[in-house]
């Protein structure tokens, strides 16, 4: 019931954040013009980022009802306004944690709040206006239970 109660939560926080995700497949083109940060090509640009999770490491088991989320970003860095003129090197943090976006961050740390169970935690560093690059820029997952 705990683990159907904390899916049900993040589902809550993706739909009241939904407009802000990019198109479903990484690959796709966009329209140009408007909020979609397309190139003139129409397609989304590349990004020479590169993000990891740092904490939790994988395989670790945590405590209590939160967990820190640390992260390195290198090759690009975090801004703090989102905006459409969009830049190959400058961007956000989106979390993931069982496939399902959960936070979208302007920083490298973050607490998420968690109840006992495994998860799976993902980071992708997306452009200035919170769509995926092409490719995607995903950390490796990390795997982490709480006791």
């Amino acid at each position: 019931m705990t683990r159907f109660l904390s899916r049900a939560i993040a589902l809550t926080i993706v739909l009241s954040i939904g407009g802000c995700m990019g198109p479903p497949s990484s690959t796709s083109p966009v329209a140009t013009g408007g909020a979609s940060g397309a190139t003139a090509s129409g397609l989304r640009p590349s990004s020479p980022a590169v993000v990891a999770i740092v904490k939790p490491i994988s395989g670790e088991s945590v405590t209590g009802t939160s967990v820190h989320v640390a992260l390195t970003l290198t090759g690009a860095q975090i801004v703090p306004a989102t905006t459409t003129n969009i830049s190959p090197d400058k961007g956000h943090v989106h979390l993931y944690v069982d496939n399902v976006l959960v936070s979208m961050n302007y920083g490298l740390e973050q607490d998420l709040p968690v109840h006992p169970g495994t998860y799976v935690l993902k980071a992708e560093f997306v452009a200035a206006d919170h769509a995926p690059f092409n490719p995607r820029v995903w950390s490796p997952e990390v795997f982490f239970t709480v006791k």
